[in-house]
């Protein structure tokens, strides 16, 4: 009789889901929705940084304050526009 063990079977890693999930909210969050993304990015990277560390972490804090920042700058365009803000390309 033959016993298997699942010692060498889980292999850790130093990213975490959560790191992920805050890197996607930071890269969707440039796009669309950066009030409500960028906070999530920031929540999700700050908490996958205190359990793995990595650096991956670190970009979605990055990314969750650059998500802000874009948000904060354009409801100042929009402010100085009359309370409009539009896209013009070409």
């Amino acid at each position: 009789m033959s016993s298997y063990s699942r010692a060498g079977a889980h292999k850790t890693s130093g990213t975490s889901g959560l790191a992920i999930a805050g890197l996607v909210c930071g890269i969707v969050g440039l796009f669309i929705l950066p009030i409500v993304l960028g906070p999530l990015a920031i929540v999700f990277g700050a908490v996958a940084l205190h359990r793995t560390g990595s650096t991956m972490a670190k970009w979605d804090i990055g990314l969750g304050v650059a998500d802000i920042v874009l948000m904060i700058v354009m409801l100042a365009v929009a402010a100085g526009n009359g309370g409009s803000f539009t896209w013009n390309i070409g």
